[in-house]
């Protein structure tokens, strides 16, 4: 399996697959690279996908270092080790945070940025959700059980076969005698506070993707990404390419047409 050493020594997995344009696929909170799996047909590119440290098949670290800044930081690290002097970067929710500050740091490193279900205002209401869920296995115990869960209790999805969240509790759970685990360092809780502390202003950061090609996706139920900050990313982005997956929430799948529309477009922006 395909690893190499962060700059701090933790070893980190990723997978690399496909030809052409190479994109860094930055999974969500919690997720690691197979967030990618239902998109990843549709994109022809060289897909990359890193696990973060405390996540997936990647090591755990010292709590204090899961942060967008160390894991950005990483990320470069990954294209140094793939020597890869460009990448664009498809970031779902918390890795449209570090492709972000990747555009603010080190914008000659990115060939394009796109965003999925993330923007420079995180929604309180959203970001208490996950704060209260982050570092806690679920209560359910098999893999049918949480799938149903989700079929009967995530109201802002709509029209989602029970075969699709199967899917999405095997590539985040493991399912054990006891029940099922989280797939990441459950010490990753302690980094996040209790949800309602005051954000710092992002949009600098937002701002620095400027010059690049970018694509925005938004679940049209999401509650971590409003649709005050949608009008206004696309305000201050009149070129990018901007689109809404109705009945979803926070994060699309995106392999839902308005998303896999959208994201062809970016890659052939870039080409």
């Amino acid at each position: 399996m395909p690893d190499f050493t962060a700059p701090d020594g933790t070893r980190l997995h990723y997978t690399d697959a496909g030809y052409g344009l190479p994109v860094l696929a930055l999974a969500g909170l919690t997720r690691n690279g197979s967030d990618f799996d239902h998109v990843a047909p549709h994109l022809p590119c060289r897909l990359i996908r890193l696990d973060y440290r405390g996540r997936g098949q990647s090591d755990w670290a010292d709590p204090a270092t899961y942060t967008v800044p160390t894991e950005a930081k990483d990320a470069l690290a990954l294209l140094d080790h793939l020597g890869l002097n460009k990448a664009a970067i498809l970031g779902t929710s918390r890795g449209g945070l570090i492709g972000m500050m990747l555009a603010a740091v080190a914008h000659d490193r990115l060939l394009g940025l796109a965003l999925n279900d993330i923007g420079p205002v995180i929604d309180p209401a959203g970001l208490a959700i996950i704060t209260g869920y982050v570092g806690h296995n679920p209560p359910q115990k098999t893999y049918a059980e949480a799938a149903a869960f989700r079929d009967n209790a995530w109201t802002t999805f709509k029209n989602v076969t029970m075969d699709r969240w199967l899917a999405e509790v095997e590539q985040h759970y493991a399912q054990t005698e006891d029940g099922l685990v989280i797939r990441y360092d459950p010490d990753l809780a302690t980094t996040l506070g209790d949800g309602k502390t005051g954000m710092p202003d992002l949009w600098p950061i937002y701002d620095a993707a400027a010059g690049l090609p970018l694509a925005a996706i938004r679940g049209a139920n999401s509650d971590l990404l409003s649709a005050d900050t949608w009008d206004e990313m696309q305000r201050r982005r009149p070129d990018g390419i901007f689109a809404t997956v109705s009945d979803r929430g926070h994060v699309p799948f995106l392999d839902e047409p308005p998303a896999v529309q959208a994201l062809q477009q970016w890659l052939g922006a870039m080409t």
